[in-house]
């Protein structure tokens, strides 16, 4: 029992420390008393199954996989072209490209304050990538992206650096650009899972939360 509370002691701290100094993350938790309630889905998949392609990488986005083929079939998603914004070593990326005709990956491959990893792996990346013909990497902030794209796709991934600002902004874009927005960490930041609630309160879309593997939120 000791052990138990002081993981959920441990978690509380963590998620403490990942908002301190976001601003609009307070903002709109003091804002959302006052405003309508957005319901939490809990998204739980009929079945599970790998993709034909799986990367023998490390990652916290390991069991999303297993869930994409339900979740497409779900919301009724197309699967013509698909955007993601938040790379890293393509695990995600390459797990997308199996139910889409095309994936184009935006990062900066130069990892940020929340990742452990800060090199530069944009070639190690393409490299491990270089046998998907329908990936195409673009090396871009999100930001530089969003600016010019016009473009409507199938789904967008959003998994970038995990403050309220970065995920609203990227992730209000998204909403407005895709039938289906899919947001990692929703359980393991709560900026992240705050923007999502604020953007599905903003767009009318419905919010569901897949809590395995840090979290997935998926807006339609």
């Amino acid at each position: 029992m000791q052990v138990f509370s002081n993981r959920i002691l441990s978690k509380q701290l963590l998620w403490g420390l990942s908002v301190l100094g976001e601003f609009g993350y307070w903002k709109s938790l003091v804002g959302g008393i006052l405003s309508p309630r957005v319901p939490v889905l809990s998204y739980v998949p009929k079945h599970r199954q790998l993709p034909p392609r799986v990367l023998p990488v490390t990652t916290a986005w390991k069991g999303i996989e297993s869930i994409l083929s339900d979740l497409i079939a779900r919301f009724d998603i197309g699967t013509g072209r698909c955007l993601e914004f938040g790379v890293e070593y393509g695990y995600s990326t390459a797990a997308l490209s199996c139910f889409f005709d095309t994936v184009t990956g935006v990062d900066t491959f130069l990892g940020d304050k929340h990742t452990q990893d800060n090199r530069d792996i944009f070639a190690e990346t393409s490299n491990r990538l270089s046998d998907f013909d329908n990936i195409q990497l673009i090396r871009s902030d999100y930001r530089d992206w969003t600016a010019k794209d016009h473009s409507f796709y199938d789904l967008i991934h959003v998994d970038i650096i995990h403050t309220y600002a970065d995920t609203f902004a990227c992730g209000l874009w998204s909403s407005r650009h895709s039938q289906c927005v899919l947001f990692h960490d929703t359980e393991s930041f709560p900026a992240v899972r705050r923007a999502v609630i604020d953007i599905a309160r903003q767009t009318n879309k419905r919010f569901y939360n897949f809590e395995e593997s840090n979290g997935l939120g998926i807006l339609v």
